[in-house]
């Protein structure tokens, strides 16, 4: 342990800690810009400096990057630093655009924040600007070069969190920007979609492509039948953008909201999440059964994670799932068997998806099998939790005071099992609960697998179904922490071993889909641990916990599909995958 004095203040934290986290122990805010908890921090904006030597001291730091020492004694605000940082954010301001009222971040634009606390009025530098254009080349991300403040957060998580390396910095000095790789559109580049950059960014230089005209429009037109589902995730994280606390589980009052937004009917993607654990369970039990069939079976629901894998890690192919992602299923079935059933033109249907993910927003066009339906592509638009805050609050809807109301049958009540697909390690769970009863026709006396929670970047456990089977699990969220996991089973490959795993779940997010790109700002593993928990609370309050046991996904079955992984079954809920380059040309 370290002693300390901050203004004055006795303080004693671990050896190791930054000023900035030992100030914040006694509720003292430095300000930061480039800094970021989930990132290492890099000193690059130097909002954060403080006096490291007492009053009047010359000696400065960056309170980011420096470690304290015993006996320190640090002042983190006199008029003298805080001249200093107004200087800063003044220079920032001057290499960067003033047209806020048109930024997709005003009202929680992180320099819009600092430039209203230093009380800025005037810049009294000359404004230099360098007219980039935008990159809107990719189908999730908008890249807007000129709005950069060379901050490096998108470039840190992108490479050294994700390991896509799809952003890079191209320059220096002033004519410093920040590019995608090689310079070539966004769009062409390695990147896979997942949004973190957009995340991360604490102004409005990346952020995810706005389809909420596109969906008004659907809402206005007559001729239309507008149908819905939200996503797991999205349902502990909405609440956040009305002041709530994060984990508020808030269903049933984001299903009064889309109804009054204009949508005609209310589906869940938990529903379709049971049905994809019936699927891809099915599949996995299958495998284990066969000889020679391709093990370990890898789940397939993170568009993120399929493109990555299709890019970096296409020699496992044959590995992953064939079961296409709750999302894609569900947009099947609002056109192949719910509009006949509810005596709809399903060539009218529109149907909307309410995700977490930006790359939920690649996917609904991601290849053909995305038209299983026959009716356009079977999701028309995919739109982002934050998108959907935007549409509640320009309708005038005060989603907080809604009465609650329930989704529409047959495809909108789900089980536990359904709605923790939203955290890491939620589908391995929720696949064990049932993949159990389907290898012995019993069920779980405790439902809850405990081994594959928690935000530990790699989770491994074993899964005994006490009949002689047991399967080797692994559970990797955050896609930098796959690469170890992928390579364990490479290697065993090469040597001609047997697999280290018999089921792997990733997720390309920290903390699942709870963490996504599309989800609201400022995402913390603090905000992921109480997302994640409201996620285990409607899954603990659940009539059923396990996806077959839903009644209406054994209606589902009896009356249009015939049984998992059936012909009607593949030819609606299935999709195939192929070798992309890292590079469009």
């Amino acid at each position: 342990m370290v002693n300390l004095k901050i203004n004055g203040t006795p303080v004693e934290v671990e050896e190791g800690t930054s000023i900035l986290d030992a100030a914040r122990k006694i509720n003292i805010k430095i300000p930061t810009l480039c800094y970021n908890p989930d990132l290492p921090p890099w000193a690059s904006c130097g909002i954060c400096i403080v006096r490291t030597a007492g009053p009047g001291s010359p000696r400065m730091a960056r309170a980011c990057t420096t470690p304290v020492d015993n006996n320190m004694d640090i002042i983190t605000h006199d008029p003298e630093i805080i001249a200093v940082r107004r200087t800063v954010v003044e220079l920032i301001l001057s290499n960067h655009p003033n047209d806020c009222l048109q930024c997709p971040r005003n009202g929680s634009c992180e320099l819009q924040t600092l430039a209203a606390e230093f009380g800025i009025r005037e810049v009294p530098f000359r404004k230099v600007l360098n007219a980039l254009p935008v990159d809107d080349s990719n189908p999730a991300i908008i890249l807007n070069p000129e709005k950069c403040i060379r901050c490096g957060r998108c470039v840190k998580v992108c490479q050294e969190v994700q390991n896509v390396w799809a952003l890079e910095f191209l320059g220096r000095g002033i004519k410093g920007r920040i590019a995608s790789a090689a310079d070539a559109p966004l769009g062409e580049s390695p990147c896979i979609k997942c949004g973190q950059c957009a995340a991360h960014c604490p102004v409005g230089a990346i952020y995810e492509r706005d389809d909420t005209v596109k969906v008004w429009a659907a809402l206005q037109n007559p001729d239309i039948h507008p149908v819905v589902q939200i996503a797991p995730a999205v349902r502990v994280a909405l609440a956040e953008e009305f002041g709530l606390p994060p984990g508020t589980v808030f269903t049933k009052k984001i299903y009064a909201a889309l109804r009054r937004l204009g949508f005609k009917t209310v589906f869940d993607t938990n529903f379709s999440a049971d049905l994809t654990i019936m699927e891809e369970g099915t599949e996995l039990v299958k495998r284990l059964a066969e000889k020679g069939s391709d093990i370990p079976l890898i789940t397939s629901c993170c568009p993120a994670w399929v493109d990555y894998m299709e890019k970096y890690y296409n020699d496992m192919i044959p590995n992953f799932s064939t079961a296409k992602s709750p999302q894609q299923m569900m947009g099947a079935m609002i056109k192949a068997y719910w509009a006949e059933k509810a005596g709809i033109d399903p060539g009218k249907v529109y149907s909307v998806s309410v995700m977490p993910c930006t790359a939920k927003k690649w996917e609904t066009k991601r290849n053909s099998d995305m038209k299983s339906a026959g009716y356009n592509y079977d999701v028309d638009i995919a739109i982002t939790t934050r998108e959907l805050a935007r549409m509640i609050k320009q309708a005038g809807i005060e989603i907080l005071k809604l009465p609650e109301e329930d989704a529409d049958n047959p495809m909108g009540p789900y089980t536990g099992a359904g709605t923790i697909f939203g955290v890491t390690g939620g589908v391995m769970e929720a696949a064990v609960r049932s993949a159990y009863f389907l290898v012995t026709k019993k069920e779980l006396s405790d439902v809850n697998f405990k081994p594959v929670r928690g935000l530990e970047g790699v989770k491994e456990a074993e899964v005994d179904f006490n009949n002689g089977t047991k399967i080797r699990i692994a559970v990797a969220h955050q896609m930098g922490n796959i690469e170890a996991v992928l390579n364990r089973i490479r290697d065993a490959r090469a040597a001609g071993k047997a697999p280290p795993y018999h089921f792997v779940e990733v997720m390309a997010c920290r903390g699942g889909c709870i963490g996504g790109g599309g989800q609201p700002y400022g995402c913390t593993d603090e905000i992921r641990r109480q997302r994640t928990a409201g996620v285990y609370v409607d899954d603990e309050k659940s009539s059923f916990r396990c996806s077959h046991q839903n009644p209406f996904i054994q209606q589902v079955y009896k009356e249009f599909l015939g049984e998992p992984n059936g012909h009607k079954a593949h030819e609606l809920l299935h999709t195939k995958y192929e070798e992309r380059p890292l590079y469009l040309k």
